[in-house]
């Protein structure tokens, strides 16, 4: 009876964190963050919390698909003239996209910064670190006065440290 209950237990926590934290499109976001030099685990993190792998998300604010891109954002990433924002919705657009934006952004700020600019956007990061109440260094933020870019941090911050172990 005990290794019933166990066994029950185990089943339960392996559903649990199925549910918590898929792995879908596995293969395309492991090409696309290849190709831009990138962990597969972040990739996943950031897809994990922003739409929850819903390839077909919109977001209040019109951001589109897997990695919640905004279209002028994906258009200027892209580089292409006439870029279609329903694009956004094809998986591998998608991605390539959302990963060559998210080195773009590390490139530009430290990580944590970087995960901060990918929720806010990078013009609100740069003001945050020009406050000296939220930075003393203009580098590294002390304080993230948005508590949805605070709340998101951690979440992406707990996504890839289970996503480390599993791609």
């Amino acid at each position: 009876m005990l290794f019933f209950g166990i066994a029950f237990c185990l089943a339960i926590t392996f559903l649990m964190y199925s549910l918590a934290y898929p792995i879908k499109y596995k293969s395309e976001v492991v090409s696309a963050a290849e190709k831009y030099d990138l962990s597969p685990a972040l990739v996943l993190s950031i897809i994990n919390v922003e739409s929850g792998f819903d390839k077909n998300a919109v977001s209040k604010k019109g951001a589109r698909g897997l990695m919640q891109l905004m279209p002028e954002t994906a258009a200027a990433v892209s580089l292409k003239d006439g870029f279609d924002p329903n694009a956004l919705f094809d998986v591998e657009t998608n991605l390539d996209c959302g990963c060559k934006y998210l080195r773009y952004l590390l490139g530009l700020f430290s990580f944590d910064e970087a995960i901060c600019a990918y929720n806010a956007g990078p013009t609100k990061v740069r003001s945050w670190l020009r406050t000296e109440k939220y930075s003393s260094d203009g580098i590294t933020l002390k304080e993230i006065p948005f508590n949805e870019t605070r709340d998101y941090l951690q979440k992406v911050k707990k996504n890839n440290a289970y996503y480390k172990s599993k791609v």
